[in-house]
């Protein structure tokens, strides 16, 4: 009885652990540049705010509202045709079904795939990226 116990609490543990979101994170534009030469951070904000979205995940048509406003954004700062090559690579490299750093849903353990957020994991969601948008704390000076 006391092995059925253990196994139970086991798969249990597992289980939450694998409900678990990662602290987000971003790694810019991934294998694209965040900007042209002359301006090295151009559309980087567009990208930081798709990295956002591809963190949590969420269902295939999330994943192609977000696709679709990465390109607006990067097309909104002067550089159409970027929009489009980059909407392209996003839209194969992307997927949820490899195991990259920059999948959809990279912020939970892979795999993932599609797969609506449920109530508590949208809290783990607008928890998480609430600890983004805090400013740091400033350290006073010593005299």
């Amino acid at each position: 009885m006391r092995i059925y116990i253990v196994i139970i609490l086991l798969v249990t543990a597992f289980n939450a652990a694998a409900d678990e979101l990662a602290p987000f994170t971003s790694d810019g534009c991934s294998v694209f540049p965040d900007g042209t030469f002359e301006q090295s951070h151009l559309w980087l904000s567009c990208c930081t705010a798709h990295d956002l979205a591809y963190w949590q995940g969420g269902t295939a048509k999330e994943r192609l509202i977000a696709d679709e406003a990465l390109q607006q954004c990067v097309a909104a700062v002067g550089e159409p045709e970027i929009a489009q090559l980059m909407l392209a690579g996003v839209r194969v490299g992307g997927t949820p079904y490899l195991p990259t750093s920059f999948r959809w849903g990279y912020g939970w353990p892979y795999p993932r795939g599609y797969k609506a957020l449920t109530y508590n994991e949208k809290q783990q969601a607008i928890k998480l990226s609430a600890l983004i948008n805090k400013p740091l704390q400033s350290i006073p000076e010593k005299n």
